[in-house]
């Protein structure tokens, strides 16, 4: 992990879109650091679009969901939420210059937030950058049980319509472990985003307003399991 010099910390959107393009993503070793570090992981996680788990409960809970889900209504909201300590998550790695130079790609329309309403009340998302044929995952939060795995859901049923390939998630959790995400060697992971920017995901083709239809989520669905 390289630490990005003092005198060049500032995050810059062509600066992120160029390490995105090669492999490797910003991190900050604290909510309240100034500075932030590059990482290059030799395993990566991803979660392969075409082998995508969709539990027979979340699936349940996905159809029957009175939330609200929306795209890029809220982006700022999103990332500061995530920022935030949660249960299990005292610290986060988004500092305040992640947080802005992100929602200048956000601005710019690189980077995407998901996310689930219930009234007026945000209560789970997640947000991460389009770039080719790839999406970077970057971090989810939730306020109400499975608020964001029912965001997922609706980013990978999105990312299976706009023709995208690549789904990564930088690394392996259990919560992500539940929907198929594996890891690979930077080498593989290398290969398969070279092949995802010969491809031109498009984030908004044909959505209509509102809550994905159900039988859109299907699509997604190559495989069950109890939980």
């Amino acid at each position: 992990m390289e630490r990005i010099p003092r005198d060049h910390r500032h995050l810059t959107p062509d600066l992120l879109l160029r390490a995105y393009a090669t492999g490797i993503f910003p991190m900050a070793e604290g909510r309240g650091e100034k500075t932030v570090f590059w990482v290059d992981p030799e395993q990566r996680g991803i979660l392969p679009l075409d082998q995508f788990h969709l539990p027979r409960r979340l699936s349940k809970t996905v159809r029957n969901s009175s939330l609200e889900v929306r795209a890029d209504t809220a982006f700022e909201a999103v990332i500061q939420a995530c920022s935030e300590p949660a249960a299990g998550r005292q610290e986060t790695w988004i500092n305040d210059e992640i947080i802005r130079s992100y929602t200048e790609l956000h601005r710019l329309g690189f980077a995407h937030s998901i996310e689930c309403w219930r009234g007026d009340g945000l209560v789970g998302g997640l947000y991460g950058i389009a770039l080719g044929g790839a999406f970077f995952g970057e971090s989810m939060m939730s306020r109400e049980r499975d608020a964001s795995k029912v965001a997922l859901v609706h980013l990978v049923a999105r990312l299976h319509l706009g023709g995208y390939t690549l789904l990564d998630c930088q690394f392996i959790t259990q919560h992500l472990k539940q929907f198929g995400a594996i890891e690979v060697a930077r080498d593989k992971y290398l290969e398969l985003l070279g092949e995802a920017f010969l491809v031109t995901g498009e984030f908004y083709r044909e959505m209509p307003a509102g809550s994905l239809d159900a039988s859109l989520l299907e699509s997604t669905q190559s495989s069950t399991q109890t939980s």
